[in-house]
């Protein structure tokens, strides 16, 4: 599985990590795994996402949820985004945490890509997806 998070400074309240190429630091306190099948587990906090690859999340509400919980605890812990790529998904799902931290939903991809990843959010439903949420 590939964790793909925030660059510094990008997204504040959520910790950078993408092995080999993130800044040294401690684990994170909290995961938020964006896969199709139950993740391996970490040994630290971990919540799973039914999300299937160059999909949506196969429930809304439970997405809405779990994404509010990781901006929630982002704001004293450091929290992981992480699916099997890191862009489509993990992009679609910051894309969702800019909008929570108050980017405007038609800004928001626009936002990831110019902060994240130019590839993040892969597919026209990702897209609809987090520039509709709220």
């Amino acid at each position: 599985m590939c964790c793909a998070c925030p660059r510094a400074g990008a997204f504040p309240r959520l910790a950078q990590r993408l092995p080999g190429r993130g800044p040294p630091g401690p684990p994170p306190d909290f995961a938020l795994h964006l896969l199709g099948r139950r993740p391996a587990p970490v040994p630290w906090e971990a919540r799973w996402l039914r999300w299937p690859d160059f999909r949506l999340p196969s429930d809304r509400a439970a997405a809405r949820e779990a994404l509010r919980e990781a901006w929630e605890r982002a704001g004293s812990e450091r929290v992981e985004v992480a699916c099997g790529g890191g862009r489509g998904r993990t992009g679609t799902a910051l894309a969702c945490l800019a909008v929570l931290d108050g980017v405007p939903g038609p800004e928001a991809v626009a936002y990831v890509r110019a902060h994240y990843d130019p590839r993040a959010v892969e597919t026209p439903w990702q897209r609809r997806f987090a520039a509709a949420f709220a």
